[in-house]
């Protein structure tokens, strides 16, 4: 039964290193990197015949494809993060300042002049 569950949660490993299911944006950007791959090394390929090199060009196409899906994913999700804490940090101030004088929502009431001008 422990066996069952080790498998289970042990997940897809690229190269034996690289935990593609914990790692985020890691799925996708293989995935990326796969079609820029294909779509690399067949153009080159279609275009000059020559297999070596278009298979270097893929490889190529592979490696930049991964990453900048990658570097784009996680950049990506860090703004989003910063994001989320910015908006979660004016939801507590919102209801901690509600109702109080300090409350950025509250529209300051006329001021009237106090005497004759």
């Amino acid at each position: 039964m422990a066996e069952e569950e080790e498998t289970k949660n042990k997940g897809f490993r690229l190269l034996g290193i690289l935990d593609v299911q914990s790692i985020p944006c890691s799925r996708e950007a293989i995935l990326h990197g796969a079609g820029g791959s294909l779509a690399a090394g067949l153009l080159h390929f279609l275009a000059t015949s020559r297999v070596k090199r278009s298979f270097d060009v893929g490889f190529a196409g592979f490696m930049l494809t991964t990453l900048g899906s990658w570097f784009y994913c996680r950049f990506n999700n860090a703004k989003l993060r910063v994001q989320q804490r910015m908006i979660q940090g004016s939801m507590q101030n919102k209801l901690v300042y509600e109702g109080t004088a300090l409350d950025p929502t509250k529209k300051p009431a006329a001021e009237t002049p106090s005497g004759p001008s």
